[in-house]
């Protein structure tokens, strides 16, 4: 995936399996998936919305001025090119899915995703995070006595974010084994 750009894409298409949608409330729902610390603005999501109207990805429809509304909305909703698009991105499994970009969106529609995908997603998040985790904890010990009280706090602070969430994804993992092993049980004869 092209970074932003592209990662914005999935989270519309995502975003638009659910039902039509207009661009404010399309902002407000990336802006609580993408969480607290990346808002997407306008700036950046209508340009998008108007690269997938091009790629025919997407649709728009004006809706009727209201005496509420006072001015009509565009309402998008995918069309059948952005169904097999989101598709084809779900079902990508390279280094892109599992970095901190794109890791959150992907995992948002994890529902519409293949259980084998799924698994090669959470285990390449959970190796990559595995390495920073080592990473960080050797570059720790050897700048403990360089630093204050405050910067070695924030580091520890760091290295506990990760070493939960390597421990949440091998939760993860482990429950999508499992399932799949009740699933083959229960098809044997």
């Amino acid at each position: 995936m092209a970074r932003r750009a592209e990662t914005i894409e999935l989270a519309v298409l995502g975003l638009l399996h659910e039902g039509p949608m207009h661009g404010y409330e399309l902002r407000k729902r990336l802006n609580l998936m993408l969480g607290w610390g990346r808002v997407l603005s306008y700036g950046s999501l209508y340009p998008t919305l108007k690269k997938m109207l091009r790629a025919d990805l997407i649709e728009e429809e004006t809706t009727a001025v209201t005496p509420v509304t006072r001015r009509p909305r565009i309402v998008y909703r995918v069309t059948e090119a952005g169904h097999t698009e989101f598709e084809r991105l779900m079902s990508q499994v390279d280094s892109t899915a599992w970095e901190d970009d794109n890791f959150d969106i992907r995992f948002a529609f994890f529902g519409r995703t293949d259980m084998e995908i799924r698994l090669r997603v959470l285990e390449g998040r959970r190796t990559r995070l595995q390495e920073r985790l080592d990473r960080v904890q050797r570059e720790l010990a050897m700048t403990q006595k360089e630093v204050d009280q405050y910067a070695a706090e924030l580091q520890r602070h760091g290295v506990e974010s990760v070493e939960r969430e390597v421990r949440w994804l091998s939760d993860l993992i482990n429950a999508e084994r499992n399932d799949s092993q009740a699933v083959t049980l229960r098809k044997e004869p």
